[in-house]
């Protein structure tokens, strides 16, 4: 009985919904990748541009010819070789034809195509097109048995696996896709830079592929110093950067608008833009500008105008003439596209159709393979057809020397064409041929021609021959290719002088706040339940403001939108809020805890605007605390910056500035204890020293204040001061001793 099991037709057979799941998933990922998403390493091409360049070749649509409509091209590449929507590959259509989004437009159109603005193309019934000299150059050889072909999707056609490719388009060009699992973003380089990388490296050529040493990165990299891309501006990533992104094919690249300053009268300038990011629309970054302008977060620029017209004029207007243009860029490039990162993943298809991620000097080196295996596919295609033709000619030329035999055998034998072979040992194509022979060929001066073709076909039969069994006349070839290349795009230095200037890779300085919101005077209130609100000006209190039910005022602090307040909490954490993100308006305002994370069982301790350099002085309410610096609680997110350590039911309480040489605690058993603030310890984080001891209760109050000037606290409308302290004034953690007469019945100083 035989182990192989037979399926029928229709039979179900039970499978894991798992292997099912991962099987057919498995084979859609590979689909994307290789059909949709990665483009092949030699061509630079993905299947559907391929396939349009291809189609439009079968059309007839050469750079010499006219133009047709995009219609027909499109409707040829669904119909015959691309089984997708129309519009996708439209779609595809006109980014190759699109200046602004390819360094080398492979599509010549006419029509709309699109602008840089980033509206839509004309529908494909409406433009045209046909190839440009770069697309010639991707095709060149195709009919020379250079590449292979395979049958189309219905098996009605065939279409080239990948083109000869005279033209290094994956580089020069770039590409972009994301597949399933990987993606890949190529960005574009200057092809005449490119030709001069590839005269490098086709010197070091060998046919078995070996590792080649990284060193030659470095002289690469002197002949291709960066990306060029269509809409020119500035590079300004750091040259160790670039190195290692094009050495291990992963990596960024920092590219910036190109600016000017333009005077004006009376000292007054404007700043033009000429030169955008590549991919940046120049529609939605003027509309990201005028967004920040509206909400003041670019208060040093006025107003921003669209003078473009076939070139970019982008026109900024700085607030003052005092504001220093770089000042003003700087902000730009920080929060607009005006400074963008492309990002270099450079996952490519390689010749046996794996995807990989390749190095700079590793893609130069396969596009150089496929030229050598192109060259010597087209090499030996012309070799067996001058073979055939020499067959041919030489059984002419036999004709020739005995003409009359030849004709006698043609009138008078019953089988001319065996005759022929065994009278004069000719072969079947000989003897066909000279049976097709027209009279009129048998002039003389057509044999004079056929033995000039002999020879010349012969020495080039022998040129062929020795070209493919020497690898230094193939490089002799390549070489001579790339010069050829490089003259032709000298030819058009509209489209290959480079655009991308390679500027200094320089760290945009800190811009000061102050700089980037608009300063305002602004009084901040804030109610005991946390709501808070920002008024216009600084505005005198007067006890008529409006709280929601329930709630009363507890902060009243004027401030300016540059500034920032700090907030300490009862769980012993300090808060930052930017006053320009506080609500404005005479409404209840919004609750605090929505602009940071704090629980609804935590309370207020202090709100304060920030000044840089004092000390605080904060405690808990069981007696503990230390000094801080004001510049450590700085906290950069909503969580805020834990300092005070505090646990169970002690809380924090207590943060006051430090203005004098001594401190004063008194606990709620009304025991007042004083000393020198040097006693303290100064901290970033922690419980604390003790500073008042306690049998029961805790800390009521505590302030700092000067011993030659004693101690004062408010009784009702009357402040009071007590100059002698002794008894009082000891060290820190005494219990201390009950107030002096005529002490604050709240237990507060204040």
């Amino acid at each position: 009985m035989s182990d192989q099991t037979t399926i029928k037709s229709g039979e179900v057979l039970p499978t894991s919904l798992k292997d099912a799941i991962s099987e057919r998933y498995l084979a859609y990922a590979m689909s994307t990748i290789m059909s949709r998403s990665l483009p092949d390493v030699r061509d630079g091409l993905k299947p559907v541009h391929r396939r349009l360049l291809y189609a439009m070749r079968m059309l007839k649509l050469d750079p010499n010819s006219g133009y047709k409509k995009c219609a027909r091209v499109v409707g040829d590449v669904i119909g015959k070789y691309h089984p997708h929507g129309d519009q996708s590959v439209y779609d595809a259509l006109v980014r190759l034809a699109q200046d602004f989004a390819q360094r080398y437009p492979l599509v010549d159109g006419q029509g709309n195509f699109g602008n840089i603005d980033g509206d839509n193309a004309a529908a494909m019934r409406y433009t045209e097109s046909r190839m440009t000299i770069f697309a010639d150059l991707l095709l060149r050889d195709l009919d020379q048995d250079t590449v292979d072909f395979r049958p189309t999707y219905d098996g009605e056609d065939k279409e080239p696996v990948v083109l000869p490719a005279a033209f290094p388009n994956l580089l020069a060009n770039g590409s972009a896709g994301i597949a399933v699992g990987m993606a890949t973003s190529i960005p574009p380089h200057n092809a005449s830079e490119l030709c001069d990388g590839l005269l490098y490296l086709v010197k070091y050529y060998t046919a078995e592929p070996v590792e080649q040493p990284k060193s030659r990165l470095d002289k690469l990299l002197q002949y291709i110093p960066g990306p060029d891309f269509p809409t020119g501006g500035e590079l300004v990533e750091k040259p160790e950067n670039i190195r290692e992104a094009y050495l291990t094919g992963r990596g960024g690249f920092r590219q910036r608008a190109k600016w000017e300053v333009e005077q004006g009268a009376r000292g007054t300038y404007q700043v033009v833009v000429t030169e955008i990011p590549y991919q940046v629309q120049k529609g939605k970054l003027i509309e990201r500008i005028a967004e920040l302008i509206q909400s003041k977060k670019l208060p040093l620029l006025a107003d921003v105008r669209d003078e473009s017209a076939e070139d970019i004029r982008l026109v900024l207007e700085p607030r003052s003439k005092n504001v220093e243009p770089e000042m003003l860029m700087q902000g730009l490039f920080r929060l607009t596209d005006l400074e963008s990162r492309f990002s270099l993943n450079m996952n490519v298809l390689d010749a046996s159709q794996t995807p990989r991620v390749m190095g700079l000097q590793e893609v130069l080196e396969s596009f150089l393979r496929h030229r050598f295996e192109v060259l010597q596919r087209r090499s030996r295609n012309r070799l067996e057809k001058i073979k055939n033709r020499l067959e041919v000619l030489e059984g002419y030329l036999i004709v020739f020397l005995n003409l009359d035999e030849v004709i006698r055998i043609i009138r008078e034998e019953d089988h001319p064409k065996q005759s022929l072979i065994d009278t004069f040992k000719l072969t079947e194509v000989q003897a066909e041929a000279i049976l097709n022979m027209r009279l009129r060929s048998l002039r003389k001066l057509e044999e004079m021609e056929l033995r000039t073709e002999h020879d010349n076909l012969s020495a080039e039969k022998a040129d062929l021959e020795a070209l493919l069994e020497s690898e230094e006349l193939q490089k002799s070839a390549i070489t001579q290719e790339l010069k050829d290349l490089k003259k032709l795009l000298k030819e058009h230095p509209e489209v290959t002088n480079r655009r991308t200037v390679i500027g200094e890779a320089q760290e945009l300085p800190e811009v000061p706040l102050e700089a980037m919101i608009e300063k305002e005077p602004i009084t901040v209130i804030c109610s005991e339940k946390g709501w808070v609100r920002a008024l216009k000006g600084h505005v005198t209190e007067t006890g008529e403001e409006k709280y929601k039910d329930g709630d009363k005022g507890k902060f009243w602090i004027p401030a300016e939108t540059t500034d920032k307040l700090i907030l300490f909490a009862t769980n012993g954490r300090f808060y930052t809020i930017g006053c320009d993100k506080l609500p404005r308006g005479r409404g209840h305002g919004e609750p605090i805890r929505l602009m940071i994370d704090l629980g609804n069982d935590q309370d207020i301790v202090a709100l304060f605007v920030h000044k840089p350099g004092r000390k605080l002085i904060i405690a808990s309410t069981d007696g503990r605390g230390f000094i801080v610096d004001e510049n450590s609680v700085i906290a950069q997110t909503r969580n805020g910056k834990q300092t005070l350590n505090v646990s169970g039911d002690v809380e924090a309480a207590f943060c006051e500035e430090i203005n004098g040489d001594s401190v004063a605690v008194i606990g709620e058993n009304r025991k007042l204890n004083c000393f020198a603030v040097e006693e303290i310890s100064e901290m970033s984080r922690g419980r604390g020293v003790t500073l008042q001891r306690y049998k029961d209760g805790g800390l009521s109050d505590i302030t700092t204040f000067n011993k030659d000037e004693g101690l004062s606290w408010k009784s009702g409308d009357r402040t009071r001061t007590e100059a002698d302290l002794t008894g009082w004034y000891t060290r820190r953690g005494n219990a201390g001793r009950l107030a002096p007469r005529g002490f604050s019945r709240n237990n507060k100083f204040k």
